[in-house]
């Protein structure tokens, strides 16, 4: 996804976007562990993919503790 399409979503969302991305990581890593892994640069776009998710959850947490002027 695009980082436009992340700020679209809630905060929920992108958590239980981060958990569904990151149990794919898992499943990923087990497939390579086994050498049944068709495409290994999928890797590297779902690590890319999650750490843009973690950055939108912080710049969210971020804006809610922020002091209002």
């Amino acid at each position: 996804m695009k980082i436009a399409e992340l700020r679209a979503l809630t905060g929920t969302e992108l958590e239980a976007k981060g958990r569904d991305l990151r149990q794919e990581l898992f499943n990923l890593r087990m497939r390579q562990a086994a050498g049944q892994l068709d495409q290994p640069s999928r890797l590297r776009l779902i690590r890319k993919e999650i750490a843009r998710v973690e950055t939108l959850l912080t710049e969210m947490k971020r804006k809610a503790s922020a002091p209002k002027p």
